[in-house]
């Protein structure tokens, strides 16, 4: 009897062995990093843009009734930058008239970018920043740099920082290397390439989408010289751009050519969809378009067919993971400082965070008690080995 016990006692050692191993493998296997795991959790699928929010600045440059397909243009890229996550309070409109309230409009309070008036890019809810005669040059540098008045209300003010990613959108009448605002006045390149320096140096984005419908578009972009810019613009030098269509009824044409085509290619992206940069720069048809669509990203780090199109024209749903220690001693100071402890530095990025009020009254939040806490774990893994080993050896001794 006692031989066969013993008999058996090598396989409960066997056992015994076999469960240390796979216990010692799984202890010295791969941990992925603290940022991996925190994009695996949140479900994110990064393009590598490392921006944690989204801007986009549309500017309509021209008024008067006969430019009605201007402000079409920059109501429809509205749309489509809304309608694919990003929030009004993250978007400024600049439109210089209001063809919508037009004493020539036929169909009051609405605008449209297709003869058949199937869709009203106006609508019940629009934020329109800057109207009329607040759409200067002047603001829209202030804008973009940050030099506003401190008066200026948070709907007109570009808050963003060194993780975000700008759309910039212009259209209007121009030339070479210029835009005109409303007849009076006028932009040069040298004036945006300045201005988008200024946000550089001043950590105001991480990468921008700038893109422009005019004649001669592919002109405004070419003084820029600060890093991380992706432009494009509708037409060449020495070559206009055109209206797409006319509509009867409101007896103009009601959206150029170029905006158009865009306006359509976006029309099959979601806000999950993993179309590219490249993927819309592949849809420009000079043919239908009737001019020579331009491209300059020789200044843009990232490659275009791995720049997702939602980097710049969708929301973005990330979150920032900050060290353990940071969170517990802000919340340290939170007694003595009446600064809350989601409160940054000036010159860092303004990202939300969502702290627990529990965070506060946690009494061991710091490098200790996770040097602990492994330790426990490990004492509960050795324990977990040794029962089984038990319980295996007392079977086959049993038996």
């Amino acid at each position: 009897m006692f031989s066969m016990r013993f008999q058996l006692l090598p396989q409960a050692c066997l056992l015994l062995l076999t469960c240390f191993i796979a216990w010692a493998v799984g202890s010295s296997g791969y941990s992925a990093p603290a940022g991996e795991r925190v994009a695996d959790f949140f479900g994110g699928h990064d393009s590598g843009s490392g921006h944690t929010n989204n801007w986009a600045v549309l500017v309509c440059a021209s008024r008067y009734w006969f430019n009605y397909r201007h402000m079409a243009n920059a109501l429809g890229m509205y749309r489509t930058v809304k309608r694919l996550g990003i929030p009004d309070s993250n978007i400024i409109l600049m439109l210089a008239d209001d063809v919508a309230c037009n004493a020539r409009n036929k169909f009051a309070g609405s605008v449209y970018a297709e003869a058949g008036r199937h869709l009203d890019l106006y609508g019940e809810n629009i934020e329109v920043d800057y109207r009329g005669y607040e759409v200067t040059v002047e603001n829209f540098i202030r804008l973009l740099t940050g030099r506003v008045d401190p008066s200026m209300p948070r709907s007109k003010r570009l808050l963003t920082d060194d993780h975000s990613n700008i759309f910039v959108y212009m259209t209007g009448h121009g030339g070479n290397e210029f835009l005109k605002f409303q007849d009076q006045e006028e932009i040069s390149a040298f004036d945006i390439a300045d201005a988008f320096e200024q946000m550089w140096q001043k950590k105001r984005y991480n990468q921008i989408l700038f893109m422009i419908d005019t004649c001669q578009a592919n002109t405004m972009y070419s003084q820029i010289y600060s890093p991380n810019i992706l432009a494009t613009g509708s037409s060449q030098i020495e070559e206009n751009s055109y209206s797409y269509e006319n509509d009867n009824d409101i007896g103009v044409s009601v959206i150029d050519s170029y905006t158009h085509y865009v306006l359509k290619f976006m029309e099959g992206i979601n806000k999950t969809s993993q179309a590219s940069m490249q993927d819309l720069f592949d849809s420009y048809d000079p043919v239908k378009i009737y001019s020579h669509p331009g491209i300059r990203s020789d200044l843009f780090r990232r490659p275009l067919d791995k720049t997702l199109i939602t980097d710049f024209f969708g929301g973005v749903a990330q979150a920032e993971a900050f060290p353990l220690q940071d969170i517990v001693g802000s919340s340290n100071h939170h007694g003595n400082d009446p600064t809350p402890p989601t409160s940054r530095k000036p010159d860092a990025p303004s990202v939300p965070v969502a702290l627990s009020p529990t965070v506060v009254s946690l009494p061991r939040l710091t490098g200790e008690t996770h040097a602990w806490d492994n330790r426990w774990k490990e004492a509960r893994k050795w324990t977990s080995i040794f029962v089984v080993g038990c319980l295996i050896s007392w079977v086959s001794f049993v038996r």
